[in-house]
């Protein structure tokens, strides 16, 4: 009998539920329904909708409802770093700040006032980004934070919302810099030194906790039986990485879309000088293992080209956008996109041709050679923090896996084979949706072990290969790139 899962996927840009089922050792998914997400701009702040994400959910939850299926469990997953606060009736406290808001600035200037950079990388393993929850706490409002009696990261704000259980899991509490992968607790000491009150901080889970049934008025108002809510990986990253096709020793993965994070799973964290110059990050992933990776700038570099082309009356579809690179001449122009600058929202085309400007390069001459230039610099970027990866942990990678929506990009796909000079497995695009459902599976013991449900993705998607061409011109350019980056 095949057996159903609900997972609530959220992304900066979108939502979805997705039905999972399994049966006969594969899994499918289906979308029930999607909705818009994206920050909203009030008094020049960025602030998420939370309630109109909520009220998403329940509308999901009533198509999940007509379908007539004995659903099993459901969990959320969703980007980190980002917290919703609660007062003591567990009502929201809004606003519910977005990360790409400038008010991390002055966060990060008050956090240096007061502890220095070895010490919190040395407590929590994480790279620094100026939108990481410390940063983002160091500038609230103090008294924002003494009216709070709870904070929930957002996907578990989401499954507090389907339980009523406030648990910050640990795949996303350890995006925050707050968390100290040794200890396996919130750091006490960075708390202490920001102020921060430990209560706070809703207790923190274990991948695959169970939560409890989902609220009995949630139930009534959707029509949704009292299905068990689950705790997985509530990061969207640890979700993805989860469901990785990969099996034996000896690969890295690439989650791609919006941002790529690039990395290895690991048995244990790398907390060292070497790790916390190269800018390596400590999550925690399924099972207590290490997401040893490095947050890049991915995609979100070409979805605000787009962005601001269709603002100057020029609407092309990814796939357009694709043809166009794929027709603009090879290496020609290269960034930085760890550059600061592109981190930031509104005409990302301007900021790409300032950079060309300061660093002697001609800016792209079209559309399409801009979107070339930006995948070529993505995957040399990616080939840089490859070689820092193999000597972090003394291991030659021999392939690379892509998942998530960039792993439909072909043409960067190859481009990153080509930097890499490894072949490159992409796939699946839904690894989020099916790590979020496989860890349920695991949790209910209807699998009994993470390498079984890895051979379930292998067993139910095909997965594309790219072949390593054109080395010796793709080594020039690295060349080139390495004096960009240093």
């Amino acid at each position: 009998m095949p057996t159903y899962y609900l997972a609530c996927d959220l992304g900066a840009e979108s939502g979805r539920l997705m039905l999972g089922t399994l049966a006969d050792g594969k899994i499918s998914l289906e979308e029930l329904h999607r909705f818009p997400n994206g920050p909203v701009k009030t008094s020049g702040a960025l602030h998420w909708n939370i309630e109109s994400l909520f009220n998403e959910l329940k509308v999901a939850l009533t198509k999940a409802a007509a379908k007539n299926l004995p659903i099993a469990s459901i969990s959320t997953d969703s980007w980190g770093v980002d917290y919703v606060l609660y007062d003591e009736r567990g009502l929201v406290l809004p606003p519910v700040w977005c990360y790409r808001d400038s008010r991390t600035a002055g966060g990060v200037e008050n956090v240096k006032s007061k502890v220095d950079w070895s010490t919190i990388y040395a407590e929590t393993g994480i790279q620094f980004m100026a939108l990481n929850t410390l940063y983002q706490l160091a500038a609230e409002d103090p008294k924002q934070l003494a009216r709070a009696k709870t904070l929930l990261l957002i996907g578990d704000a989401f499954n507090f919302f389907l339980s009523g259980v406030a648990r910050n899991e640990v795949s996303i509490a350890s995006t925050t810099q707050l968390y100290n992968p040794i200890t396996e607790t919130w750091s006490k000491k960075l708390l202490s030194v920001l102020n921060l009150r430990e209560d706070l901080f809703a207790p923190i889970c274990d991948s695959g906790t169970r939560l409890g049934p989902m609220k009995k008025n949630l139930c009534k108002e959707t029509g949704m039986a009292e299905i068990e809510v689950i705790a997985t990986c509530s990061h969207d990253t640890g979700a993805a990485v989860a469901a990785i096709p990969a099996s034996g020793e000896n690969w890295a993965y690439l989650s791609s879309g919006t941002w790529s994070l690039m990395g290895v799973e690991w048995p244990q964290p790398v907390i060292n000088e070497q790790s916390r110059s190269m800018g390596f990050t400590n999550e925690i992933g399924c099972g207590n293992t290490v997401r040893l990776l490095k947050n890049i700038v991915g995609l979100w570099i070409v979805q605000e080209c787009r962005r601001q082309w269709t603002r100057e009356g020029k609407k092309y579809d990814y796939a357009t956008m694709e043809k166009m690179a794929t027709d603009s001449p090879a290496l020609v122009t290269l960034i930085n996109p760890d550059d600061p600058r592109f981190l930031s929202p509104d005409d990302m085309p301007r900021k790409i041709a300032e950079f060309c400007k300061e660093t002697n390069q001609p800016a792209p001459a079209t559309h399409g050679a801009y979107v070339r230039c930006i995948y070529e610099s993505l995957a040399l970027f990616y080939r840089l923090t490859m070689r820092r990866l193999e000597r972090l942990t003394d291991r030659k990678m021999e392939r690379l896996h892509i998942v998530g929506g960039g792993s439909q990009a072909g043409l960067l796909n190859q481009l990153t084979a080509n930097a890499l000079n490894l072949p490159v497995l992409a796939g699946p695009t839904e690894c989020t949706a099916l790590g979020n459902i496989l860890v349920q599976a695991m949790a209910l013991g209807h699998i009994d072990s993470h390498e079984t449900a890895r051979e379930i993705v292998r067993n139910s998607f095909d997965l594309k290969t790219f072949t390593p061409q054109d080395s010796a011109q793709w080594d020039a350019a690295a060349k080139r790139f390495e004096i960009l980056v240093s």
